[in-house]
């Protein structure tokens, strides 16, 4: 935690409780709970890992998270980023989460009701790029794996004046942080964050299996 905060990868109260809260050990496989927080990523099986905790701070800051807001977040993992947004968003706001890989999710939800967070997280099993129409739109938008593009569907599904948060990049080892606000009904506004690496985001919208 504290260099989360002297690198300032954490600024504001709400996210730094939020991390505090969580805990991080009961999203990651056994073998791997004595890693739980040391800064740096972990896999957590079938080619995919939970994000290094820095990261999972800026996204949670980058969003401008608020009580009471609809979340859209691309790739379930073992749980714990939703898990962290939850916390932020609060009871009254919801974190619908897509995962493809089936074991995962089970995993997942197995997690999220152990520690509390499965009243206001739901994940569905599919591919994500296609998004989750059926509650949208969305407050805010994010993905914990990178496509090619922005997925049209995560933009359509936002709502005017929401922000959408991805990796993009044409190689999978590498790729820029975007953040991108909807202004109008055709109409976004972005910006890049910078360098960083994720696990491909695979679909009809992302990169082929």
């Amino acid at each position: 935690m504290e260099r989360l905060l002297n690198y300032g990868y954490i600024k504001s109260e709400k996210v730094k409780k939020a991390i505090l809260k969580v805990p991080r050990e009961e999203f990651i496989p056994p073998e791997n709970k004595q890693y739980a927080y040391i800064d740096q990523p972990l896999p957590i099986g079938k080619g995919q890992t939970i994000s290094a905790p820095h990261m999972v701070a800026i996204i949670c800051e980058k969003l401008a998270l608020k009580k009471g807001m609809q979340v859209l977040e691309i790739g379930t993992g073992f749980g714990y980023n939703a898990a962290v947004v939850s916390e932020i968003i609060g009871p009254k706001g919801h974190v619908y989460t897509i995962e493809r890989i089936e074991k995962l999710k089970n995993i997942a939800e197995q997690n999220l009701k152990r520690t509390g967070y499965s009243d206001n997280v739901t994940i569905i099993y599919g591919d994500g790029t296609k998004g989750y129409e059926e509650k949208s739109p969305y407050d805010r938008v994010y993905a914990t794996a990178s496509a090619p593009k922005i997925p049209e569907p995560l933009k359509k599904q936002l709502k005017i004046g929401g922000r959408l948060l991805t990796p993009i990049g044409l190689d999978t080892s590498v790729q820029e942080l975007l953040c991108l606000s909807r202004v109008g009904e055709d109409d976004y506004k972005s910006y890049n964050l910078g360098g960083v690496v994720f696990v491909p985001m695979i679909g009809e919208h992302g990169w082929p299996e």
